[in-house]
């Protein structure tokens, strides 16, 4: 079984390209030919919470298989907004940000670092084009304490051989992340690149408690729609 990984042409903010496209034949072109006994995978970070990605994936392939990496909501966001403050540093606090009104504690959820970890509406809008059976969640958590036992049950979803396992990994403590022993290609290791594993600001304790309560029933959803319980509570 070869795997293909493909990357595809993006606009500026992450979307894939051929998902602005209203002819269906247009985005399939863009993709690369599929062989028997080939699997293409396609990468867009954005595609679970843009609201016409599953008619429009759906619309091209009805048998596509989704897996979808997720993590706590409240860490995310904070990696969300250091990601931005690495860029702007001029940005206001990541406490402003996250309120409407701090003094009634109501949470912006338009504010995008925020809105993307509320991960049971943007399920729902996909469950209506696509069984749960082809859909895998990954929790981001574990990719980090047992890489070769998240990455295992993508084998098994993708119905391929066992072959990753923790022989391929060391944990790089300067990073935090494990790190591929010998990348495919190369005699080096290979790490995720600089702009991961920053470290993230101190955050107001009591900021961090009330976006965990914010997140919390919308958590518990979640756990519900897909059958897995990611301790994020």
């Amino acid at each position: 079984m070869l795997i293909r990984y493909f990357h595809p042409p993006t606009t500026d903010d992450g979307h894939l390209r051929c998902c602005e496209h209203s002819r269906v034949g247009m985005r399939k072109d863009l993709m690369p030919r599929t062989l028997d006994g080939q699997i293409t995978m396609e990468k867009t970070p954005s595609y679970f919470v843009t609201r016409e990605a599953p008619a429009r994936i759906s619309a091209m392939s009805k048998d596509t298989k989704l897996i979808v990496v997720v993590r706590d909501p409240v860490t995310r966001a904070i990696s969300d907004y250091t990601q931005t403050l690495s860029k702007r540093p001029d940005i206001p606090t990541f406490e402003s940000l996250t309120f409407k009104n701090r003094t009634t504690g109501l949470i912006d959820t338009s504010w995008s670092a925020i809105q993307i970890g509320i991960y049971a509406k943007h399920l729902e809008h996909w469950l209506r084009h696509f069984p749960l059976g082809q859909m895998l969640f990954v929790s981001g958590e574990r990719l980090i304490s047992d890489p070769a036992g998240e990455l295992g049950r993508v084998q098994d979803f993708l119905g391929l051989k066992r072959i990753i396992t923790d022989k391929h990994f060391y944990f790089n403590k300067t990073k935090g992340f494990p790190c591929l022993k010998k990348a495919e290609g190369s005699s080096k290791p290979h790490c995720l690149g600089k702009t991961k594993g920053r470290t993230h600001p101190e955050i107001d304790r009591e900021v961090v408690q009330r976006l965990r309560e914010f997140y919390r029933p919308f958590n518990l959803k979640f756990y519900q729609m897909t059958g897995h319980d990611f301790g994020w509570d």
